[in-house]
């Protein structure tokens, strides 16, 4: 198995959960959306370009482990969007093209919202491809990773990484196996993890909605995942 190992470590990170509101909420692990959304970030696709994005949703695999899991903090955001200075429907962006505002009910007026984030926080992330074959390939993605078309965030655009996302490009057989050994970690001991399974695979596993239908910019579907430990340069106790 070709797998890219990347490491999310970041002094805040967003790990979006479903909202209903004006609180943005967060979970413990990254969801599926984000990571395609990274690397969709990378090879530089848009908006417009749903379709691509979207296969690389299915294809995409990966399990990630929780090296140090930060403190929760809320954000509470708030701007005058009436103001003049606010009123061109055009503004730059960190790559040097014009955004046109989308218009509705948050594009006018006083806006206020809360944005949880995970300050402190370091995640293991292993992923892969599958099928293998394909585009973008396994390459690519490492590629990419190494020179973004785009500065890169993890979750949402305050959330700059410390350090380059580009762990290690590994030939294991399991997804966690690169999770499990300690020349890809900080520290040994037994961490936090979770990982693709089957249903009815795992003891501790359950469906969840995390896949972002790209075209229409809802999340949709259901997959599972197990929820577990791995044990890192230790031989005591087993994964689960």
């Amino acid at each position: 198995m070709d797998v890219l190992l990347l490491r999310f470590d970041a002094p805040l990170m967003s790990f979006g959960g479903p909202i209903v509101d004006n609180h943005g909420v967060i979970q413990a692990y990254p969801a599926l959306s984000m990571v395609c959304g990274l690397l969709a970030n990378a090879l530089g696709y848009d908006h417009r370009e749903s379709i691509a994005t979207q296969r690389l949703q299915e294809r995409l695999q990966y399990a990630c482990r929780q090296d140090r899991p930060g403190t929760r903090l809320r954000d509470y955001q708030t701007v005058d969007l009436g103001q003049t200075f606010m009123n061109d429907d055009l503004a730059w962006t960190t790559w040097g093209h014009l955004e046109k505002r989308k218009g509705g009910t948050a594009s006018s007026g006083t806006q206020i919202r809360y944005r949880d984030y995970w300050a402190d926080a370091i995640y293991t992330v292993a992923l892969t491809l599958d099928p293998a074959d394909g585009t973008p390939t396994i390459d690519d993605l490492a590629q990419a990773l190494r020179t973004p078309a785009r500065p890169l965030f993890i979750g949402r655009k305050p959330c700059l990484p410390a350090e380059r996302l580009l762990l290690d490009h590994v030939q294991v057989d399991d997804l966690l196996d690169p999770l499990r050994d300690p020349r890809w970690a900080k520290e040994t001991g037994t961490f936090a993890a979770w990982w693709p399974t089957p249903p009815g695979n795992a003891v501790n596993q359950r469906p969840i909605t995390d896949a972002r239908d790209w075209a229409n910019q809802i999340h949709v579907g259901e997959r599972w995942i197990a929820t577990g430990k791995v044990n890192v340069g230790t031989k005591e106790g087993e994964d689960g």
